[in-house]
């Protein structure tokens, strides 16, 4: 009798297995934007204060959120674009990633396994259209490189503003210019979508550039009616509230704006193959805002905070979840979904027991706080090329940072800025190696600049450029915008080693390089090897977009 048990208990457990084996995977379209922050209207609701989603407007990732979930706390694990893309292909901390955690120079280990070539050993079709792992060498190595590159419709998606105002000169109107460009989305989905076998899943990775640095001026207002004026009163207070800097977000949020037309054309184009039912949407962007202070390259949230909207087959819709996730979460997500068994050595966590729960806010107890950080961004030999080395610990409450070398220039050396070239504004809006490479060239950058010892603003200059003590604490219930340092107050004191003991703690069980052995691996070679040359591991224009530093990213 017990024997009789004991098979039918093997037989219906081979059955379910036989039953899931059988189970058709879902497709997975991933839009991963380029320098794409925490913006979308969606987030207005959600935000509990003045912002600028307020002024945005992206119905298709509207969406998304309200078909599927919109995640309130979602963060890069590094504000740079190729070891952002690192962590987040392979699920590890961008620190264990090789050369991968730097941007230039970065080279990527073919030991570490990267969810997308799993998902097409499981059997899926995979493909991707512009950027997904540079600049770094080989140029996509993560996706195979350009083997499965579906972009000879055409690669104008990557610089919007730019192609339709070189159209609108030849003669087309906006809506003609800009329908010809969406038209390259969709001819480059369609022959990906062309090229699959029947019944088989796929994978398709969309990487546009647009909203990297830079862009037409003017171009938020004239191709998207975002009225700078709107910004007035909603923008953070490190950001200086005068009309060329709104003139210059307001150009961004029209660059996410385009983003945002591109997920309609994917979405169209899904409904249209009767697909949309059996594929999961995933939308995100590798880090915040470039060219501004506190954004991009920064561990505060207007750096490491990004969009991410997930709309799964059969889940409840209309949910924000309050979960605090990190972008190598995806990495073992898309591995579950693909059937895919995660490889050792992961950091992220799959979020399918978020998507698939009937409930919003705080839904998994333990997640409550993510770690993000930065070593090299931009190289610049006369800087002996070494990085900015940071690492902090985000809870709901509080941002702590850890300054491994406060001696240096957080955004890079002023040098090249002393002297008259300080009143060369041109030259701060389309050069970003003349100085604090580590923020793009742009107009607020040259605003920044040459309001350097304007009492009213000078506060502004010095939060963006000046050097940075060993520590930085802030307490988000008074001071959502991080940026009031509070690290020597007394009254936070206890609050302040309990959040150091935890982030040492985490990055030494890690084996992060920078906290354990002697902590100078990142300051040696290969790490500091030089790669200068212009374009040197980056993809021509053709395949993604141009870039306002050589090699840059």
């Amino acid at each position: 009798m017990k024997l009789s048990r004991l098979r039918l208990v093997l037989l219906l457990a081979a059955l379910v297995v036989t039953v899931r084996a059988a189970e058709p995977r879902w497709n997975i379209l991933f839009l991963f934007a380029d320098d794409w922050g925490r913006y979308a209207s969606c987030y207005a609701a959600v935000d509990g204060r003045p912002s600028l989603n307020q002024v945005i407007t992206t119905p298709n990732v509207d969406r998304i959120a309200r078909e599927g979930a919109l995640f309130r706390n979602a963060f890069v694990n590094a504000p740079s674009c190729t070891p952002c893309r690192s962590s987040l292909l392979s699920g590890r901390y961008f620190f264990n990633t090789g050369r991968g955690a730097i941007l230039n120079g970065a080279v990527w280990d073919e030991s570490i396994p990267s969810f997308p070539l799993l998902l097409r050993d499981a059997g899926y079709h995979i493909g991707k259209s512009y950027k997904v792992w540079s600049p770094g060498t080989p140029v996509d190595a993560p996706f195979g490189g350009q083997r499965y590159a579906y972009q000879k419709a055409g690669v104008a998606p990557n610089n919007f503003s730019e192609e339709v105002t070189e159209r609108v000169a030849k003669g087309l109107s906006v809506a003609a210019a800009r329908e010809e460009i969406l038209a390259q989305v969709r001819g480059n989905f369609d022959a990906f979508l062309a090229d699959r076998k029947p019944g088989q899943p796929w994978h398709y990775f969309f990487g546009p550039t647009t909203t990297h640095r830079k862009w037409i001026k003017g171009s938020g207002k004239k191709l998207w009616g975002i009225e700078p004026d709107r910004l007035q009163g909603r923008m953070p207070p490190f950001l200086p509230d005068v009309p060329e800097v709104r003139e210059d977000v307001a150009d961004y949020l029209g660059e996410a704006q385009a983003v945002d037309a591109y997920l309609g054309v994917l979405l169209a184009r899904l409904e249209a193959a009767g697909e949309l039912e059996h594929t999961l949407i995933v939308v995100s962007g590798d880090h915040g805002m470039p060219g501004v202070p506190a954004g991009k390259c920064n561990l505060y949230d207007h750096g490491v905070a990004v969009t991410l909207a997930i709309r799964m087959p059969g889940g409840k819709p209309g949910r924000v979840i309050d979960d605090f996730v990190c972008l190598p979460d995806l990495a073992p997500t898309l591995m579950e979904v693909g059937g895919v068994k995660p490889p050792a050595g992961l950091y992220g966590r799959s979020l399918l027991p978020l998507l698939r729960s009937d409930h919003g806010g705080q839904i998994d107890a333990t997640r409550t706080w993510v770690i993000t950080g930065r070593e090299r961004h931009v190289n610049i030999a006369r800087e002996n090329n070494l990085p900015y080395p940071m690492r902090a610990l985000r809870t709901r409450d509080f941002v702590y940072v850890r300054n491994f070398a406060p001696d240096r220039w957080p955004l890079g050396s002023p040098a090249a800025a002393i002297g008259p070239a300080m009143l060369n504004r041109d030259r701060w809006e389309n050069d970003t190696r003349a100085g604090y490479a580590d923020m793009d060239a742009s107009p607020t950058k040259a605003w920044l600049i040459a309001h350097h010892d304007d009492p009213k603003w000078k506060w502004h200059f010095d939060f963006a450029f000046g050097k940075r003590p060993g520590e930085e604490l802030y307490d988000l219930r008074k001071d959502p915008d991080q940026i009031n340092n509070v690290a020597a107050a007394p009254a936070y004191a206890v609050v302040k080693a309990e959040l150091a003991q935890r982030l040492m703690k985490t990055l030494t069980d890690a084996k992060d390089p920078r906290v354990t052995g002697d902590g100078q691996t990142f300051e040696r070679p290969p790490y500091t090897d030089l790669d200068d040359e212009p374009g040197a591991g980056r993809q021509k224009k053709g395949g993604q977009k141009k870039s306002a530093v050589p090699g840059g990213s």
